[in-house]
Formats: structure tokens, C-alpha cells, sequence
């Protein structure tokens, strides 16, 4: 793994980076953690500069070869209170304790910088040639929940299946769900559980009953393919299209901008949508992310506006209605929608044609 050139017996790569060259696949992150003082040993490293320190955590940036590098120093934790952030201990550990902290056996590989050893303590390596995920121990889901939605984003992700005991526990959980929980780490993981549009990933968390995580209101899935609309129109907020279809989601701490995004579909659901105006007048001024979720109760009237009608603009303006000699007032809104509603009906119409209806609307002769 030649990704950094640090070799150290107590420096290893571990996590996700081990799982993924084991794969074959690309890792976007990665995670060192030193057995001791991380922060004391980059001070060590030739030619490494130190861009910031966390001392309660123990970890420590370096700049090394123009690239900035994260290293943790080995800790084992605790959860006072579950479902909520850990409480670090023991900074500097043992590599094990380090490694039996964490939420599934693929996910506790650890590789040696100085040998390209794998050090694997839980049978990580069996459960990866198996295509297995399981948790480290009986208490994981309780510890955090959110590691239920972490299992379904590896799931999707490499074709993998949770284990029997596994599954078990998480069907137990999600029968007794404790809702004092972090819900800003839920949400993180949601984001990258859904930002890869899967539509097996919504099956599996609606059919499971991982949804309950947010809220114990019932939901059932929609018909609707999402991942090929998603696909076809790229909005920017894939995750919310999923999980906002959720009856509530208001556990979850959203931003201006996504709440605006859930509540413009439910505004849509009670909208009557008869002709093409009203669906252009409606849709013309969302988020795709709204108009997409709508699709779920009626995908022919959102093809049809995101193919056809949001493609129709007018030609004429105000400067045109002026020079007709009307003076500005709201009347100009009202003869604009007048010509829009003919043209969504008839796209052909030019500029000539506008004008001509704008004379007609005005009693102009």
C-alpha cells in the first residue's frame, strides 16, 4: 500500500483503507492510527509539519510531501449514554483494544507500515471472503444505532449480506429503538447511505424497518423507480428524495434549504393539478429534489413538465406590453400567464403570436 511513506512498527493503516485494497476497490480516506502517542511521534517524522492537534482525541494533521495526512493515536471508548458520541479512554492503547471498538469485522483490519502485515483480531478477513457484515459484539446497535444505517451503506455498496446474529440484533433494536440518539450522526449516514441512489438500499431500509430510526410512524414503500429519475435529471440532494418521503422527519436537524425542499412536496401532495399551467405554475419555481419526491404520486405529470413544459418560456416582455401602450401594473402578470397558458398548450407560438394575444388580452385592435 504504497500510499504514505512512514514506516514505523507502531504505525498502521486500519479501517475502511484495508477493507477497500483487500476489494480492489478506491479508498477515499485515509485512516492511520499509531499504538501511543500519535501526536508526540509526528513530531518525529523528517521533513512532516503540523497543521492541528485534538489532544482529547489524540489526534494530529501533518503536511508531508505537499499532501496532509490525519494520525490517530490508538483509544478505546465507552457510551455513557447511548446512542450518543462515545467517551474516549485510554489514549495510546493497545492495537486491539483500538480495533475492538469498531462497528463491523471488515471495517477492523488493521495493516502494518513497516511490514504490509494484516492484523486481523475478528475474523474480519473470513467475513470479507465471505461477503459477510458483522458486528463486533452483542451491544453494538444499542452503543449506536447509527451503525445500522453504516451496515446497510456497505450492503449496497459491496454486494454484501448482513450475518445471521447480526441481523437478529438489529431486528431487536429496531423493535425497541431508544430515541434519544445523536440524529446529527444519523443524518451524516443517511446522506451517504442514499447519495448512491440505490433502489435496493430504499427497499431494504423501508422493508427492514431501518426508517423507524427517525420516526416510529408508519411508511410504506413507493412504486416508483427513484434511482432512474435521479439518474436522468441529477438533482443535488439525492438523500432527501428518499428519506424525506418519510411521514416525519423533523428528528433529523435539516437546513433551511432542505426543509423548504420536504415541505414543497407535501404542499404539492395537496395541490390539485388539472392543466398545463397549473403544473408549470407549481413546479416552475422548486427544487428538483421537491418535484422528484412528487413523482412517487404521479410520475407521468412530473415527466411531462420536467421533458416538456419547463422548457417553454415567453418571448415577449414588459418592454413590449409598453410599447403596445400599456403602462405597468399587475395586469402585465395577468397577461403574461394569459399567454404562457396558450403556449403551454401550443410551444410553437413565436414572439408575433404573443404579441398578437397580448393585443387581444388588452382589447387592443
Amino acid at each position: 500500500m504504497d500510499i504514505i511513506n512512514i514506516h514505523d512498527k507502531n504505525l498502521f493503516f486500519i479501517g475502511g483503507v484495508v477493507r477497500d485494497e483487500l476489494l480492489g476497490k478506491e479508498s477515499f480516506d485515509i485512516d492511520l492510527t499509531y499504538q501511543g502517542d500519535a501526536i508526540e511521534f509526528a513530531k518525529t517524522i523528517d521533513g512532516a509539519e503540523i497543521v492541528q492537534i485534538n489532544e482529547p482525541f489524540g489526534t494530529v494533521r501533518i503536511k508531508l510531501n505537499n499532501e496532509e495526512i490525519d494520525i490517530a493515536a490508538t483509544r478505546s471508548e465507552s457510551y455513557p449514554q447511548k446512542g450518543h458520541l462515545p467517551e474516549v479512554q485510554n489514549i495510546g492503547c493497545l492495537l486491539k483494544e483500538d480495533i475492538l471498538r469498531r462497528d463491523f469485522t471488515i471495517n477492523a483490519l488493521a495493516k502494518s507500515t513497516l511490514t504490509g502485515e494484516i492484523i486481523d483480531y475478528t475474523n474480519g478477513l473470513e467475513d470479507i471472503k465471505n461477503k459477510t457484515i458483522r458486528v463486533l459484539h452483542d451491544e453494538s446497535f444499542i452503543d449506536d444505532p447509527t451503525r445500522i444505517v453504516r451496515g446497510l451503506k456497505f450492503a449496497i455498496r459491496f454486494g454484501f449480506e448482513l450475518d445471521e446474529h447480526t441481523k437478529k440484533l438489529q431486528d431487536e433494536y429496531l423493535k425497541n429503538i431508544n430515541y434519544d440518539m445523536s440524529f446529527k450522526r444519523l443524518k451524516k449516514e443517511l446522506i451517504e447511505t442514499f447519495n448512491l441512489n440505490s433502489t435496493e438500499a430504499f427497499k431494504r431500509f423501508v422493508e427492514q424497518g431501518i426508517y423507524k430510526l427517525i420516526s416510529p410512524k408508519e411508511f410504506e414503500l413507493p412504486k416508483t423507480n427513484l434511482e432512474n429519475l435521479i439518474n436522468k435529471y441529477n438533482p443535488e440532494n439525492i438523500w432527501l428524495i428518499y428519506v424525506g418521503l418519510l411521514p416525519d422527519i423533523s428528528n433529523l436537524p435539516l437546513t433551511k434549504v432542505e426543509k423548504t425542499i420536504v415541505e414543497n412536496y407535501k404542499k404539492i401532495c395537496n395541490t390539485n393539478l388539472t392543466s398545463n399551467f397549473d403544473i408549470y405554475k407549481t413546479f416552475n419555481e422548486l427544487n428538483i429534489e421537491s418535484i422528484l419526491m412528487y413523482a412517487t404520486q404521479n410520475y407521468g405529470l412530473v415527466t411531462h413538465y420536467l421533458d416538456n413544459l419547463q422548457y417553454v418560456k415567453l418571448e415577449i416582455t414588459g418592454k413590449d406590453l409598453h410599447e403596445l401602450g400599456m403602462n405597468p401594473s399587475p395586469k402585465y402578470q395577468e397577461c403574461f400567464d394569459y399567454i404562457l397558458a396558450q403556449k403551454l398548450e401550443n410551444p410553437e407560438l413565436n414572439k408575433a403570436q404573443e404579441i398578437q394575444l397580448a393585443k387581444t388580452f388588452f382589447n387592443i385592435i
